[in-house]
């Protein structure tokens, strides 16, 4: 009996070897969209915390002004969707990983997905509203 005779070993299923999944049945989409996200959020910070340092000593109607620009706005509102994309997936991962109840662990991921849109809505109302000058 010569090498290529010989099963591998290995733990996983034949079904999980042959669609390539892991064990959460996603495989590394998370684990690749949350390094995309982390990415994204890193090369659109220093343009961010540049456009926060403008605004530290503005009024209202300054920082209306400095929002008004259109690539300020999107600067800020990619920033934002992606930090809130990054803080729901990492936060899924933690749930999944450490909450055991099946009831609490859907709970749980349900209200992070709330909180994730309610953040990146909120947010995005109020740069839309300050860069309309409203």
């Amino acid at each position: 009996m010569n090498a290529s005779d010989t099963p591998k070993r290995s733990m996983r299923t034949p079904l999980g070897r042959v669609r390539n999944l892991g064990a959460a049945h996603s495989g590394t989409s998370d684990f690749w969209r949350q390094r995309i996200t982390a990415v994204a959020m890193t090369l659109l910070m220093i343009p961010a915390l540049v456009i926060v340092m403008m605004l530290l000593r503005s009024n209202h109607a300054g920082a209306a002004q400095i929002l008004g620009s259109l690539p300020i706005a999107v600067v800020l509102l990619l920033f934002i969707f992606a930090s809130t994309w990054h803080m729901k997936i990492g936060m899924q991962v933690v749930i999944e990983d450490y909450v055991h109840n099946e009831k609490l662990k859907l709970t749980a991921i349900m209200l992070n997905n709330f909180f994730s849109i309610a953040v990146a809505l909120a947010s995005t109302y109020a740069i839309l509203k300050l860069s309309s000058g409203v």
